[in-house]
């Protein structure tokens, strides 16, 4: 049977449409300016995510977040801190530059809190791009003189579910020469994504900064980078017009099947949605067995919509 995408659609009682992109420009800064947190509100809110912050009024410093539409690429040193290397957002003029000196931290509120994290762009701050290109008078030239020195600037997150730091993070690196052909090294200089989604449910996020080039007082790298058009997955797990007891599926996240508990599979038919709306898998339950074999799908997020005698039931899943 072939499937149309308003037939798709109603087979989810949530469209996976349902989002919230934090693109910063609800700060509605000027061109070339910047918020650094002096109006002791200890961080940022857009969307459903909270930015921290912490500034202080004596050395007029800030760590954390700060929110940016800077557009300076050439100047070196620390007081061009808040500027991105690709002289501005991901497709807006407004984004957030991290100063993660001890780990800069991300909370999720409203529909987003305990949920999905799709993801968002990276890039790195000019301080830290220039610094790493050409060397400072606090760090080296990643590569050294004559490009071998196996430097990178590696930036990982971690999660946090009801207070506790998960096992699981992700990481990007923002520079890496560790290849044998330094043809191959890099320093990134364009807006990247980061998919989060392999971290489950989250509360809240912590990102963490490591340099090869280090000191006694810990990086000698700057220790920046921006974001932009961070998403937050909304209510994509619902119930609707089902009189059955409550659907459990497990293991959640899966790497080869899925089994399904709590539904009749007698005249019971799934499909399974991506991310991007597109019908992947389909088929009658067999009368004895609700296990789903999806170790053939790429690493992602999944919707499984399930219709019976008595209604439809739709779930959440990450494949990895």
């Amino acid at each position: 049977m072939k499937y149309t995408l308003t037939m798709i659609f109603a087979m989810m009682t949530l469209s996976l449409a349902a989002q919230t992109t934090s693109d910063f420009e609800n700060f509605n800064i000027s061109l070339d300016s910047a918020l650094n947190g002096s109006d002791g509100n200890g961080g940022f809110q857009n969307g459903n995510i909270f930015l921290t912050n912490e500034f202080n009024p004596t050395w007029q410093s800030w760590t954390g977040w700060g929110i940016s539409s800077m557009r300076d690429t050439l100047t070196p040193g620390y007081l061009n801190d808040f500027s991105a290397i690709t002289g501005s957002g991901y497709n807006s003029p407004t984004y957030a530059t991290a100063y993660a000196s001890n780990g800069s931290k991300i909370e999720l509120e409203g529909d987003a809190a305990g949920g999905i994290v799709n993801g968002f762009y990276a890039t790195n701050n000019t301080y830290g791009y220039l610094s790493m290109r050409d060397g400072d008078g606090f760090a080296k030239k990643f590569g050294g003189l004559i490009g071998d020195d196996p430097d990178y600037l590696l930036l990982t997150i971690k999660k946090y579910k009801d207070g506790v730091m998960g096992t699981d993070s992700v990481d990007f690196y923002l520079a890496d020469f560790r290849f044998s052909d330094n043809s191959q090294d890099y320093i990134v200089k364009d807006w990247q994504y980061i998919d989060l989604t392999s971290l489950g449910n989250v509360d809240s996020l912590k990102f963490i900064m490591r340099s090869t080039d280090n000191s006694t007082f810990g990086m000698n790298t700057p220790s920046y980078f921006c974001m932009d058009d961070f998403t937050t997955a909304d209510h994509l797990v619902s119930t609707t017009n089902i009189q059955t007891p409550t659907l459990k599926l497990f293991p959640n996240p899966t790497t080869d099947f899925i089994t399904i508990e709590g539904i009749e599979t007698l005249k019971s038919r799934y499909a399974i949605i991506d991310i991007n709306g597109r019908l992947v898998q389909n088929a009658n339950f067999s009368t004895t067995e609700n296990r789903i074999e999806v170790g053939h799908l790429p690493n992602g997020t999944y919707v499984i919509s399930i219709s019976t005698e008595n209604g439809k039931v739709s779930k959440m899943f990450i494949k990895r």
